[in-house]
């Protein structure tokens, strides 16, 4: 008798639980085995990254034809806008909150999260063929040339109709199954060291602050969804909790892609939509991210005197938006991209920037999850857009 699939929640719930729980009865020798896989597979997804984005947003922006452009106009300015209501909101709701807590003097005495973690047995170099930007703007290129040339673009439409078919094979067969494994190894490497718990501990408040913000901002995304596309906006929503869930594991937006990707469809996007929405956004759409930068730039500026006041932070959150695109997909490269603009606008020094790397790399995947989620919410408004209503909801 064959017994059925767990779902894919299912099998990352209980990857975290006995991620957490077997750190602390596993000897170094095992749990160091898991942390070389997870060493590996890293390097394996970073060198799939780029090619997962141009696999599948290359041949979406082709098979949009002439109105490819306009969708990505649109699509553009909707994460744009969503990227910096996100960073407005927190700040707002971050300046008056913050007054009234103890956000913790001491928080320049936080710990290196490195410090403690296990290290692999031995590492792979797996470099990319090209960075995510490029990717991206190869992506585009390629797709919207396809869709304006006369000829159709017949000869480089099938490959990338074949790249596209490549990619997802390698997603359905081999990223997808090792997901589960790989975000056991991640929890195990936490447990054992000890080290996010102890920064998590340190600035405790202010993340209930972020993870409170981040679920209302879900909120107000699915609501806004809900009401354009006339869907019960909490059956939208919990749709895409494999999504929250796997994002949440491996800290990268671009590494869940082909579970977004499957979400979304069920609730409804058209699959070209989806195909050209999702990994599009994983780039450009750091919602979630922007707010946890900004609640704790805000709260770096609390500790240590510094001037917070609306004009310096608008030309923040302004330039995070743009610079967030730069983030390359992968844990922590969010705040690596916002270092120029903590440094140049907000005059943060060496210590300053060592503390909210830190504290952001040790809750870096709540914010992560928050982005991939409000993807799923952005791609229903575009397929609103760009198709004419479904005469019927769909039932996912």
């Amino acid at each position: 008798m064959k017994l059925p699939k767990l779902p894919l929640l299912l099998k990352i719930a209980i990857a975290i639980a006995l991620g957490l729980a077997l750190g602390y009865v596993f000897p170094e020798w095992l749990s160091r085995i898991f942390v070389t896989f997870n060493s590996i597979f890293s390097a394996f997804l970073g060198f799939c990254i780029p090619l997962i984005i141009l696999g599948l947003v290359a041949p979406g922006i082709a098979d949009l034809g002439k109105n490819a452009g306009k969708l990505l106009l649109i699509t553009v300015v909707i994460a744009y806008g969503s990227t910096l209501f996100s960073g407005f909101m927190t700040y707002f709701s971050s300046t008056a909150v913050f007054p009234l807590m103890d956000i913790g003097v001491g928080g320049k005495d936080v710990i290196n999260p490195e410090q403690g973690m296990l290290a692999p047995y031995f590492t792979i170099g797996i470099p990319p063929l090209f960075d995510v930007m490029t990717a991206l703007v190869l992506a585009f290129m390629l797709g919207l040339g396809v869709s304006a040339i006369k000829s159709g673009g017949a000869t480089m439409k099938s490959f990338l109709g074949d790249l596209k078919g490549v990619v997802e094979l390698t997603i359905g067969k081999v990223i997808i199954p090792l997901l589960p494994l790989h975000i056991f190894g991640i929890f195990l490497n936490m447990s054992t060291s000890g080290t996010a718990f102890s920064i998590i501990a340190t600035f405790g408040k202010v993340i209930c602050v972020i993870f409170a913000l981040h679920i209302l901002l879900l909120l107000i995304q699915y609501f806004t969804a809900g009401a354009i596309v006339k869907r019960n906006p909490f059956k939208l929503l919990g749709t895409m909790l494999p999504a929250y869930a796997t994002a949440l594991g491996t800290s990268s937006s671009a590494a869940t892609i082909p579970v977004t990707l499957k979400q979304v469809i069920k609730n409804g996007v058209d699959e070209d939509i989806a195909d050209f929405c999702i990994p599009l956004c994983a780039t450009i759409h750091l919602a979630g991210s922007t707010l946890k930068i900004t609640a704790m730039a805000l709260a770096v500026c609390f500790i240590n005197g510094y001037q917070h006041d609306i004009l310096t932070f608008a030309g923040f959150v302004l330039m995070l938006g743009v610079v967030m695109v730069a983030a390359p997909g992968v844990p922590g490269g969010a705040i690596m991209a916002a270092v120029a603009p903590l440094q140049s606008l907000l005059g943060f020094g060496e210590a300053d920037i060592a503390l909210m790397i830190t504290v952001y790399v040790a809750i870096d995947s709540f914010g992560t999850a928050c982005n991939v989620t409000g993807d799923g919410a952005i791609a229903l408004v575009v397929n609103r857009i760009y198709k004419k209503p479904k005469t019927k909801e769909v039932i996912s």
